[in-house]
């Protein structure tokens, strides 16, 4: 049933559909807001259906991902071990406990939308390309060519990295520190939780760097001769960064600051590469 027939049943005014197959240049301003809503409810609905799907498997989901690194049998433990017992390590007998009656459960459905997050961001950032897309013009559509799977790449790439990295260097370090004999090390749920995210989300938002340059690049707002002249600041701010998402420890810092820094260079080299490009372009008009 159509609004309009809903609207002559009622007796009220018929009210306009909205069509979000329009030429954008023929669209209103409400029916630009209409489609940009569908395309969030696809994208959230996308994030339910994954986060559903992974609350059914909670035995996967935490005794073999989430509980993963702080088991000796990690295959990143597992892996260093092979190579020489002088670079072997794990962690060792961390007990994980639950302060809150309903800890777990929210723990459950927290992981849950996580993990509907990560698995579904390819399709999400589909959806917001597919919102963005008509609005430009055909050279920047060209130029934005693959701009899904190669950001979508990135960020499960910086995922990866945190998890299989990242976590594995951080959860040894920080569950065998210790101040004082007397002090034993258990960590909450919620804490671990919190922890893998850290390790994760923001290592993958990060590896979008070189995205994020390519555009700027391509705008003019960054050149490859800027951002070498201004490398040791970017350093300082990579320190800074580092620091802010990761726990207070040196090895983490350092694990997530060595690839932001390798970022950073690839973002010159990409820049550089724009620049020519459009050098190009200007000396074939």
């Amino acid at each position: 049933m159509t609004k309009t027939s809903v609207a002559r049943s009622t007796g009220a005014e018929p009210v306009p559909e909205i069509d979000t197959n329009k030429n954008p240049d023929e669209m209103s301003f409400l029916e630009h807001l209409e489609a940009l809503r569908w395309h969030i409810i696809r994208a959230l609905s996308s994030v339910l259906v994954i986060g559903v799907t992974a609350f059914a498997f909670k035995s996967f989901i935490f005794d073999d991902l989430l509980l993963g690194p702080t088991k000796q049998t990690f295959i990143t433990y597992r892996w260093f071990c092979d190579i020489s017992d002088t670079i072997c390590f794990y962690p060792e007998g961390l007990e994980i406990i639950t302060r809150d009656i309903s800890e777990q459960f929210l723990s459950h459905i927290k992981v849950s939308i996580w993990l509907g997050i990560i698995v579904a961001f390819p399709y999400i950032f589909y959806e917001f390309w597919k919102f963005v897309k008509p609005g430009l013009y055909s050279t920047e559509q060209k130029a934005a060519k693959g701009v899904v799977f190669i950001s979508s790449t990135l960020f499960l790439s910086g995922i990866l990295f945190g998890y299989f990295v990242i976590a594995p260097f951080a959860v040894t370090f920080l569950s065998s520190y210790s101040v004082s004999p007397d002090i034993l090390n258990t960590t909450t749920l919620t804490s671990l939780v919190n922890s893998m995210t850290m390790f994760t989300i923001p290592t993958g938002i990060i590896f979008e760097l070189p995205i994020v340059i390519y555009f700027l690049a391509k705008v003019g707002l960054v050149t490859s001769a800027t951002m070498k002249q201004y490398r040791k600041h970017a350093v300082v701010i990579i320190l800074i960064l580092s620091a802010i998402i990761t726990p207070p420890d040196v090895i983490t810092q350092f694990l997530i600051g060595l690839p932001l820094y390798l970022l950073f260079e690839a973002g010159i080299v990409i820049a550089k590469r724009v620049e020519k490009n459009q050098a190009k372009e200007n000396g074939g008009n």
